[in-house]
């Protein structure tokens, strides 16, 4: 013990707020004898003892509590632990959320909130002094960083993997990815609002400085026979608004890795939040990382939407022993591109094109890739003097020249055969991330009450996490 006598009494001080150690969710969870007499008599201890309690919460990545010169610090597991319960209960607001919890201190106790060592109290009713008000719980989402909510939600996938694990079930390796439009809370978003310039980009909301503006398109593919869109008008532009492309807000996305199991549910395997103006592909490499850190390996099957018809993600599936099943969308002037078996694109006349010169494209794709130039075979290597045998228009100027990407997925996006069986069973399974997104939305991800882009990214964390604690409630209550 330290012999100078102002940190004895700062010691002493920090003893009367200090948590009680080894009373976490978790540890309750384990050992429901810990739990006081008191709080164990509370209707709604122990359906979340149920629901919070598989998470590890003794190994949460909790900040420093000692500060502030011994006057109290609120723990971020137990705001999580909190909004947790907010989701699950429907409150709709952080000072409906105060209200409840000092109606029920045994929740309070429960969920972290301890303004003294030792057992429950019963007095806390009438003064809860380590309960936060409602402006330091929103203050507190905002500023939180997502890793510690990320810990959650990655701990929710063991804990399912593991109870799956135990019953003997096989878990698919099939990943479903897709993105969710989030709707940020300015009146740029309110179409009987009246506000001037509302999808000019650089005008920021006032309401939310983090938020950007995006489309959300009506359909990623375009129907047979429907023309290709027609490229910006260079003489009498046309409004954004009057443009039927899809429609416009102001807010963020959020992309989502989930799994089906069948005869069981789905759930989320990983979650990213950026603002709407980021396309559906920038989701994809961040994904990938976080499902292969949480499964162990990377997943043999994919299905995606046209959004992701990009060579890379085909190339990402292929290199894991399976394929991607994604739409083809049609981008270009080739709709379907022909190769032979050495992987030389055909051209209109059936003839393979030899490679005439690489590069690296920096700029075409969210990565840098390597770019290959393939030239008329009838003019090089060597010109052979033959005419092109169905009279293409630029035989007299050289010949056909096409440039695609050289990696094996560029390939396999046209080659890949969409009609079959195997396909349409991995297609079916994208349904599982709509299926949460369903959840989501009705736990209230579409139309946040933040202003703030760190904020709504937290939350829709949390919604994740408590999507899957529920699964696993259900799967446990099944005997």
């Amino acid at each position: 013990m330290s012999s100078n006598p102002i940190v004895t009494r700062f010691d002493g001080l920090w003893s009367r707020f200090q948590p009680t150690i080894g009373l976490d969710l978790h540890s309750l969870y384990l050992h429901p004898e810990r739990v006081p007499k008191a709080v164990r008599a509370a209707p709604e201890v122990q359906h979340y003892i149920n629901l919070l309690g598989p998470l590890d919460w003794t190994a949460f990545p909790e900040r420093n509590l000692q500060r502030n010169y011994g006057q109290p610090s609120t723990p971020y597991a137990a705001l999580a632990a909190a909004c947790l319960v907010k989701l699950e209960r429907g409150i709709g607001s952080c000072a409906e959320l105060v209200s409840w919890l000092a109606e029920r201190p045994s929740m309070a106790w429960l969920l972290g909130f301890r303004p003294a060592p030792g057992d429950f109290n019963p007095a806390w009713r009438f003064s809860m002094a380590g309960l936060p008000d409602q402006r330091h719980f929103s203050r507190l989402l905002h500023k939180v960083p997502n890793a510690c909510f990320q810990f959650l939600l990655g701990n929710s996938v063991q804990a399912l993997l593991a109870e799956f694990a135990r019953r003997s079930i096989a878990v698919p390796d099939t990943v479903s990815l897709d993105t969710k439009h989030i709707l940020a809370w300015v009146k740029e978003n309110n179409p009987k609002s009246y506000v001037t310039g509302r999808f000019d980009k650089t005008k920021q909301p006032a309401g939310d400085l983090d938020c950007k503006l995006g489309c959300k398109r009506r359909h990623n593919r375009r129907k047979v026979g429907e023309p290709a869109p027609a490229g910006t008008p260079t003489t009498n532009p046309v409004p954004g608004e009057m443009i039927k492309v899809g429609e416009y807000y102001w807010g963020y996305a959020s992309g989502v890795a989930a799994i089906k199991v069948p005869g069981w549910g789905e759930f989320v395997l990983a979650e990213l939040t950026q603002t709407f103006d980021r396309p559906d592909v920038s989701y994809f490499f961040p994904l990938m990382a976080v499902v292969e850190q949480r499964l162990g390996h990377k997943p043999r099957f994919g299905t995606l939407d046209a959004a992701f018809d990009a060579f890379y993600v085909y190339d990402y599936f292929h290199q894991a022993g399976g394929f991607a099943a994604v739409p083809f969308a049609e981008k270009g002037k080739t709709i379907h591109r022909q190769f032979n078996p050495a992987g030389l694109p055909l051209c209109a006349a059936g003839l393979p094109m030899p490679l005439m010169a690489t590069h690296w494209d920096r700029s075409t794709a969210i990565i840098e890739y390597e770019r290959g130039q393939y030239a008329c075979p009838l003019f090089f290597p060597d010109p052979t003097g033959e005419p092109c045998p169905i009279h293409d228009e630029h035989w007299a100027r050289g010949g056909c020249v096409t440039t695609i990407a050289t990696s094996i997925g560029a390939r396999i996006r046209h080659q890949l055969p969409r009609d079959s069986e195997a396909y349409k069973q991995i297609y079916q399974q994208r349904t599982a991330v709509e299926r949460i997104f369903s959840q989501a939305k009705a736990l209230g991800i579409e139309r946040p009450k933040l202003r703030n882009g760190q904020a709504i990214a937290n939350l829709n964390t949390l919604i994740y996490t408590l999507i899957n604690l529920r699964l696993l409630q259900r799967i446990k209550q099944q005997a």
